[in-house]
């Protein structure tokens, strides 16, 4: 996998399913794990509850897909950016998707760009359903970007249970882990996991503020130092 600045990224929304006035931040946030090369928005564009997205989508230079909704009560949203989706993998110009929904009807679309070794990142809301979740590779909570006060007291795993199991899982013979390895854990176990639930914007800060572990800072090369953790004795 390249860097993450060098990984192609294909940005698929579905509107119907996210608010238009959390773009900038959900672009600032994908900028983290790569360049999205492929921005696109799926929705029918002639319904009124989407009118809110023209100036986001001109502003961020992101395609709108017109959809229209051929039988009432039917998503034909959904088909189009799944059928979307799998033409741009088989085209093989990417390393990952990031899938913009709360809609577990894409629970199938992740596993299966996984199964075909891309990296799937979800971004949706609380309500997003746990199977979806746990398909992608990373999930991130939308309200972690811009806080909805209707979410503010949604349940977060218990952090004790959750670090302390990763750290137990990664650790070496003395009982130490290297904080990479325990973040990795986490993400594979706890797709959905995000220290911002904690209060602290790294891991590693939410380690150094955790009373029952410990933490120390081993040079590296280039005079780098690296992170390690163990359970407090």
């Amino acid at each position: 996998m390249p860097p993450p600045d060098a990984t192609r990224l294909a940005v698929l929304i579905d509107s119907d399913n996210t608010t238009a006035s959390l773009t900038t931040e959900l672009l600032e946030e994908i900028a983290k794990y790569g360049t999205p090369t492929v921005k696109r928005a799926y929705g029918d564009w002639t319904t009124p509850n989407l009118a809110g997205w023209k100036d986001e989508l001109l502003r961020h230079a992101i395609q709108p897909i017109q959809q229209f909704s051929y039988t009432r009560g039917k998503n034909s949203t959904d088909s189009a950016l799944i059928i979307e989706a799998m033409d741009l993998l088989y085209a093989g110009h990417l390393e990952g998707f990031v899938i913009v929904s709360s809609d577990s009807d894409f629970t199938r679309l992740a596993t299966r760009l996984r199964e075909s070794g891309m990296t799937v990142y979800g971004l949706g809301e609380r309500k997003t359903p746990k199977p979806f979740v746990a398909a992608c590779d990373q999930f991130i909570y939308l309200d972690l970007l811009k806080a909805q006060d209707d979410e503010k007291h949604a349940p977060r795993p218990n952090l004790k249970r959750i670090l302390s199991m990763a750290i137990s899982s990664t650790s070496r013979d003395d009982g130490w882990s290297n904080l990479s390895e325990v973040g990795s854990y986490l993400l594979k176990s706890q797709p959905g996991f995000d220290p911002r639930d904690y209060g602290h914007a790294k891991l590693g800060e939410l380690v150094r503020a955790a009373p029952y572990v410990e933490v120390k800072a081993v040079p590296g090369p280039a005079g780098q130092s690296h992170l390690w953790v163990r359970l407090a004795r």
